[in-house]
């Protein structure tokens, strides 16, 4: 893998002196690694090599436009490599919100309401011709939350199985009656943070954007901010939110958390399953 990088970077930028690569981890779809302190590569996982290409095509078209559109900064690309799945942009200033938690958590809300809300703003049919629809029913949602419980069941503490299993018993909320263009994985992992100054540096990793429930977008802070910060995000968010929506958001947040938690288990990638248990009483209760 450093080898390759050390290739993309000569081919792609000549006269580049590469000094340092470290791996900064991989999430479902990437791997990351940095350059130099300076530089992030990003390898898609796909293995078909036609749908790699045409990922990181859209995803390198794509964040030309969200440069624009976004009140938050986002990757600044340097090259697209698409036949290798590989994105190169410059490191944004921050450190990952899920790693490094900041005293003041209320303080971001303002920012994630602002960002949210231009987000949800723009043109679904300009949009749409860059990023698919993802608009799976809520009945599929539960489906997919009741096997991921099942594979979990014994991460979870005895006294909380009767609460996922009432909330998997219950009626469904209500289907979307909207969609609009949403970052679609907003946890706190592609939120960056400067720690000290309490304030949202930056916004990445754009590769599941879609016209999708706008709901989910804020139901990830819930999941991993909390209710209360969540609340908050509400009070800046331009957008319609009423208790339906509400009681979705609530709905993809749970289910998204014992995906979380599965992903973990079953892959070994700990910090997912770690992060989603350290949630669970706040989210389900």
């Amino acid at each position: 893998m450093i080898n390759d990088i050390r290739a993309l970077l000569t081919r792609h930028l000549p006269g580049y002196e590469v000094q340092s690569i470290a791996r900064l981890g991989e999430g479902w779809d990437n791997v990351v690694h940095e350059v130099n302190g300076e530089l992030i590569i990003r390898r898609s996982r796909e293995a078909d090599p036609a749908r790699r290409s045409e990922l990181t095509r859209r995803e390198a078209d794509l964040l030309t436009v969200v440069t624009e559109l976004s009140t938050l900064p986002v990757p600044e690309l340097i090259f697209a490599d698409v036949e290798a799945g590989v994105l190169a942009y410059v490191k944004l200033p921050g450190l990952p919100l899920s790693e490094h938690p900041v005293a003041e958590p209320e303080r971001l809300a303002a920012t994630l309401g602002a960002f949210v809300s231009r987000l949800h703003r723009a043109p679904v049919e300009k949009m749409e011709k860059m990023v698919p629809r993802d608009t799976d029913s809520l009945m599929t949602w539960r489906q997919h939350a009741e096997r991921d419980y099942r594979e979990i069941a014994e991460q979870i503490p005895a006294a909380l199985h009767c609460v996922v299993e009432d909330f998997l018993d219950r009626a469904l909320p209500a289907e979307p009656q909207i969609v609009a263009f949403c970052h679609n994985d907003l946890g706190s992992e592609h939120l960056l943070v400067d720690v000290e100054a309490n304030t949202v540096t930056g916004v990445i990793d754009w590769s599941d954007a879609a016209i999708a429930d706008p709901v989910y977008d804020l139901a990830l802070i819930y999941r991993d901010l909390g209710p209360k910060i969540f609340d908050l995000t509400l009070a800046h968010y331009e957008g319609h939110c009423d208790d339906t929506d509400r009681e979705r958001a609530v709905f993809y947040a749970r289910c998204s958390l014992l995906e979380d938690i599965a992903y973990g288990v079953c892959t070994g990638a700990r910090r997912y399953a770690e992060a989603g248990l350290a949630h669970f009483a706040r989210t389900f209760t």
